[in-house]
């Protein structure tokens, strides 16, 4: 099989257990991509944070961020996006800081958050990849600041003291504004997004666009979120580190990401593929 698509999840699958790319992932990467296949990153976190792992990849593709709400080479032409209405953001918002939980608005251009004293592990996990250059605007009320200040974001976050309040949140966002998809990860973690909106659904969006078969497509990831990209690629592969439901979805298992795991599919899986042409986008 000749494949002429790679997504890469980041945390967990590229980058290593201490944040870091490993120079060996960049040769990888470099190799793949002689071989002309595209090369694109798909993950939950902004885009300022993917573009600058991309920089330091030598990638100039269209990228998946924000769990596939927005799609793009550059932040101010969008190529997809999804976003939640100011109204309903408001809404959300209020609903869950009644329960206390840390709460993240992501926009492409920075993060609006509330403050709380608990959890303080867990809002520190929030932070990671967020440059310098990705404002995060703290506020008391969140719910409040949105209201005088409407925006329309892509994703919202928030993170519970309990997997008990995160489920029964989720059923209340879910009843009360079912325009939306909520997931929950690491049982605390909740991410709300627009209704099928998925790393998944916007990575076979791209390959159409690149004239490229849903065949043609290795995927690579270790989470749930990964789990329908894993489905919807000709290719999925699964982390050596990735939970037991993930591993069970995907086609392939490779090492963890701190043995190289990317590095040894590339080699594997595009060692004997002849170079190929992709449309240019």
């Amino acid at each position: 099989m000749v494949y002429r698509l790679l997504a890469l999840d980041v945390d967990g699958t590229i980058l290593r257990s201490n944040h870091r790319l490993d120079k060996k992932l960049k040769e990888a990467i470099e190799y793949v991509k002689r071989k002309g296949v595209y090369v694109t990153l798909a993950t939950r976190r902004h885009f300022a944070s993917a573009k600058k792992i991309a920089k330091a990849l030598k990638l100039d593709t269209m990228l998946i961020t924000h769990n596939g709400a927005f799609v793009s080479k550059d932040v101010d032409e969008p190529w997809l996006e999804y976003r939640i209405s100011a109204e309903d953001v408001a809404g959300i918002t209020k609903l869950l800081e009644s329960c206390q939980c840390h709460v993240r608005i992501k926009h492409e251009r920075f993060s609006l958050a509330n403050r709380v004293k608990k959890n303080q592990e867990l809002i520190a996990q929030m932070t990671i990849g967020d440059p310098l250059f990705y404002p995060i605007h703290f506020s008391d009320e969140l719910h409040e600041y949105v209201n005088a200040s409407p925006v329309s974001p892509l994703q919202i976050e928030a993170f519970f003291n309990s997997e008990e309040e995160a489920n029964a949140l989720k059923e209340e966002v879910l009843k009360r504004f079912p325009a939306y998809d909520v997931f929950l990860y690491d049982g605390k973690r909740m991410e709300i997004v627009r209704r099928n909106v998925s790393k998944g659904r916007a990575l076979l969006k791209l390959a159409d666009h690149l004239q490229i078969d849903k065949k043609e497509i290795v995927a690579v990831g270790d989470s749930v979120a990964d789990i329908d990209m894993l489905k919807n690629a000709g290719l999925g592969v699964a982390m050596g580190n990735a939970p037991r439901e993930v591993k069970e979805c995907a086609d392939w298992i490779t090492r963890s990401n701190d043995q190289n795991g990317v590095e040894y599919m590339a080699k594997e899986v595009f060692r004997k593929q002849l170079r190929v042409q992709i449309r240019s986008l």
